[in-house]
């Protein structure tokens, strides 16, 4: 049995997401969390010391003992340092791992619109992968960034398309729609034809 319309659909949607998201690499010595972002931290044998945790309003991580830590305009591997200085008054060489997560929007015609905390580094193609792939109405080659208050139009699908590089905290990323010629086209012709015939009638009764 052939796969019906709608999964190829979908399946085309998301091979072309994941054929378009090119590697990069981790930028994280320049990036800076803000409140509603999201640290990730593992201490080996410390399951009450390791989590999520979101980072609060006044630049805090918000756990009972990390709230100590502000991370306000602290670069991720000063950060990083700073864990590091915090464990050590626990137990000497504390083994650690440390994941920020940036808060980002995803939307428009996508199956799981939502608001998401990924790993810096993600592409705005992943990014839109997390968010389920576009839907079978959805268009891959129109879609819409917002950063900083700038608006920018990428196409996912084609290689020649201009990267906008790994996602930052506050993007929004909106797939657009896919065209459907029988709707937006002969569906309003259709209603004119009505509407003409229906008009002409009028005038001969």
């Amino acid at each position: 049995m052939f796969p019906s319309m709608s999964r190829v659909l979908a399946l085309a949607s998301v091979v072309a997401v994941v054929r378009a998201a090119p590697a990069h690499g981790q930028d994280s010595a320049a990036a800076v969390l803000v409140p509603g972002d999201v640290v990730r931290i593992t201490v080996w044998r410390q399951p009450e010391l390791s989590g999520e945790f979101r980072i609060m309003s006044n630049g805090a991580i918000g756990h009972p003992l990390y709230q100590a830590i502000n991370v306000r305009s602290m670069p991720v591997p000063a950060l990083t340092e700073r864990v590091r200085q915090f464990l050590a008054t626990y137990e000497q060489n504390p083994q650690f791992t440390l994941e920020p997560l940036v808060r980002v929007a995803v939307g428009g015609e996508v199956r799981q619109p939502n608001l998401y905390t990924l790993p810096l580094g993600t592409t705005v193609s992943q990014a839109v992968a997390q968010a389920g792939g576009a839907t079978e109405r959805g268009n891959l080659a129109h879609v819409r960034l917002r950063r900083g208050g700038r608006t920018q139009n990428l196409d996912l699908i084609s290689p020649r398309a201009t990267d906008p590089g790994p996602i930052r905290s506050g993007d929004e990323i909106l797939v657009g729609e896919r065209r459907n010629s029988l709707r937006d086209v002969i569906g309003p012709l259709a209603s004119v034809l009505g509407a003409a015939a229906a008009i002409i009638v009028a005038t001969r009764q």
